[in-house]
């Protein structure tokens, strides 16, 4: 998957695979998760914010089931 890189603090970059309905999250540490049936309302939002940590925290992190990549 293609990830965007961002401007954030806590993230490096961020991919959506629509067909899937799966974001993919990389951290400033290196990790990458991908979060599972995630609207693409929500990466949309998520591209949009002020604050890409902000909102990934407040609406992404514990609202969908997720694995490390």
């Amino acid at each position: 998957m293609e990830r965007i890189v961002v401007n954030s603090s806590n993230l490096v970059s961020v991919g959506y695979d629509e067909d899937s309905s799966t974001l993919e999250v990389e951290f400033k540490g290196g990790a990458v998760y991908r979060y599972l049936n995630v609207p693409s309302f929500e990466y949309e939002r998520l591209m949009a914010a002020t604050s890409h940590g902000i909102y990934f925290n407040a609406n992404i992190k514990n609202g969908y089931p997720f694995e490390r990549a």
